[in-house]
């Protein structure tokens, strides 16, 4: 067996041996969950602002005759970003339901 099969094989032992959560929302969750959606709101909020940054800067160089393509790259982070906070919820939920836990 190789060292990369052996470290994978070690890793799925560990995460075999994580213990499960208990099920249903534990006590006093609900303040977490109201600070989870200002959270989820404001990242949001802040990609709508972002996006429109950089339209804005893309407007801009392109009326100085630049082209605006300096600014598409930064689009291209927003919009990372974007996709990395839509999906989240569902990425944690995954590494939980993969290590053994429940989502």
């Amino acid at each position: 067996m190789s060292v990369f099969t052996n470290t994978v094989l070690a890793a799925g032992s560990v995460f075999a041996e994580i213990p499960k959560p208990i099920e249903g929302t534990p006590p006093g969750a609900n303040g977490l969950l109201t600070i989870l959606g200002w959270v989820s709101w404001i990242v949001f909020a802040m990609a709508v602002a972002g996006v429109m940054v950089v339209a804005g800067k893309m407007m801009f160089d392109h009326r100085q005759g630049n082209g605006g393509g300096q600014a598409a790259t930064g689009l291209i982070w927003v919009l990372g970003g974007c996709i990395v906070a839509a999906v989240a919820s569902g990425l944690v939920g995954a590494v939980v339901t993969a290590s053994g836990g429940s989502a």
